[in-house]
């Protein structure tokens, strides 16, 4: 490559910066035309993102952990999940924890001045039995600890959703996983349409909203555009960015179309496309990102530390170290995440905890 070729796309991906700092939507060409470029121009694309990133968020790094309220026992057939009626991944199943176990684990989380507690439960949606319970849970949860709750409960109906309102949830995560042209080819036990429902009556619920999706399911770009596009026509306030995990025993298993410089250009689209929303690099972050990991905090703000729902992460110091030395500020979005960063200023060199950590 020429230099006048090299100068003229460094050029284009800084003018992308420069027309989402103006206020203006990046084009659906542009998102396309990052996923596309040359390796060469990676370094130069997450400059752009990143000069986005570092407008709205500064150089924080909201760290959360992800737990499970209720496993596996789902009738639905996701062929990526190990959660799912076809998986015979061995996994824990356990139905909804009983009240007292969801408070405890509040009552954490508000000692470690954590900002968000979230209920996350497996299955297509929740029963009505199930809704009580949570409903009745948050509404104690808000009385005695007032904390941020997520909940992340599969398929809502409308009167579901204004339910968990009135008990004081304030956010609900519900991933699109793909685009609507390739839904298909990855669940036939609910449509896309089911999931736009469920996003659309937790907005007009008056809940905040988080959802994304999961890279390398066999989607085109195209695909991975259409959901950016679509995340941000609605305004999504967090979006969680997976790349596939492809566990043992589901139908994906052993596929493995990621390299670590494509999710970099991902993670620099959906950027460029959601200037102000939250982006968490979430699951399949070490496999598939590897060696490059710190880099994708060039774009993304958030990120999932230690494991995942049935898949294990990276050792929680590896991460905080690797937050360190991009010289970012680590913020604990709930308890688990907190209590790891506690134990942070013990077991990491000569780092203070007091110099890297701000509880959120």
């Amino acid at each position: 490559m020429s230099i006048e070729n090299t100068l003229s796309y460094e050029s284009s991906w800084l003018s992308m910066t420069d027309t989402v700092l103006s206020g203006e939507s990046l084009s659906r060409e542009s998102a396309l035309q990052i996923l596309e470029a040359d390796d060469d121009q990676l370094v130069t694309i997450l400059d752009a993102a990143y000069r986005v990133r570092r407008h709205y968020f500064g150089k924080s790094v909201q760290l959360y952990y992800l737990k499970n309220a209720k496993s596996g026992l789902c009738p639905e057939d996701c062929t990526y999940c190990s959660q799912s009626k076809d998986s015979t991944a061995p996994i824990d199943k356990y139905v909804m924890l009983n009240a007292e176990q969801l408070i405890e684990g509040a009552r954490q989380a508000f000692e470690s001045n954590a900002r968000t507690y979230c209920i996350v439960a497996s299955g297509r949606g929740p029963s009505e039995r199930e809704v009580d319970h949570v409903c009745s849970v948050v509404k104690d949860i808000k009385q005695e600890f007032g904390l941020h709750i997520c909940a992340c409960l599969g398929l809502l109906r409308p009167d579901q959703a204004i339910r968990l309102k009135q008990a004081g949830v304030d956010r609900v995560n519900h991933n699109l996983n793909t685009s609507e042209r390739f839904h298909d080819n990855i669940v036939s036990t609910h449509s896309f349409q089911d999931r736009l429902d469920t996003l659309q009556s937790c907005r007009d619920a008056g809940l905040e909203l988080c959802a994304g999706m999961i890279v390398g399911m066999g989607e085109k770009q195209e695909d991975v555009v259409d959901v950016a596009m679509k995340l941000a026509g609605m305004g999504v306030e967090s979006i969680p960015l997976n790349f596939l995990y492809p566990i043992d025993g589901t139908p994906l298993e052993g596929q493995e179309d990621l390299d670590p410089r494509y999710c970099l250009k991902v993670l620099a689209m959906f950027r460029l496309t959601n200037p102000d929303t939250e982006i968490r690099i979430a699951g399949g972050r070490e496999r598939n990102l590897r060696s490059m990991q710190a880099m994708g905090l060039y774009a993304a703000n958030s990120m999932f530390v230690s494991d995942y729902l049935t898949t294990a992460g990276q050792k929680a110091e590896d991460d905080f170290r690797m937050i360190q030395d991009l010289g970012f500020t680590i913020t604990a979005g709930d308890y688990e995440s907190a209590q790891l960063m506690e134990r942070l200023g013990q077991t990491v060199g000569d780092c203070s905890t007091d110099e890297i950590l701000d509880p959120g």
